[in-house]
């Protein structure tokens, strides 16, 4: 397995749903119209924030998973981690302070004019058949143009 340096934020004491309003306020102060955050159904802990935008006079709905599991095997498999930091909880309060930390730099990218808002989220946007575009891409690599040569 990959050493890490650093994992950001692995002490946060900071609860998933206030991290989920943080970013759905950041979302709001950039033009998101709507943000529903999702629930795990068994455990009650937020697994993804969707929200749509208005892009070229359409709603676009975008969705941003968190995934708790591999932010957990980084802390159970580093030495430098304490073992009550190696928690299931734990990791679910981190993986979503990255996710916030990842949204603010995409919004300090747009701010700065160097993507479009669709640019920066584009691999989230939610396709009609429900899936994302980066989901709908792993599904079936073939739909990439080219052979990347």
């Amino acid at each position: 397995m990959k050493q890490y340096k650093h994992l950001k934020d692995y002490t946060t004491s900071i609860e998933p749903d206030k991290t989920a309003a943080e970013i759905a306020r950041c979302l709001s102060m950039h033009g998101a119209k709507a943000v529903l955050t999702e629930y795990d159904e068994k455990e009650g802990f937020v697994v993804a924030l969707s929200f749509q935008m208005n892009i070229n006079d359409s709603n676009v709905a975008f969705r941003l998973p968190s995934d708790w599991r591999p932010v957990l095997q980084i802390l159970e498999n580093d030495n430098k981690i304490p073992k009550a930091r190696s928690t299931k909880e734990q990791a679910v309060r981190t993986a979503w302070r990255i996710v916030l930390h990842w949204v603010e730099a995409q919004m300090a990218f747009i701010e700065s004019q160097q993507v479009k808002t669709q640019q920066a989220f584009l691999p989230y946007a939610v396709m009609k058949n429900g899936k994302t575009l980066s989901e709908q891409i792993i599904s079936n690599p073939n739909l990439l143009l080219g052979s990347g040569e």
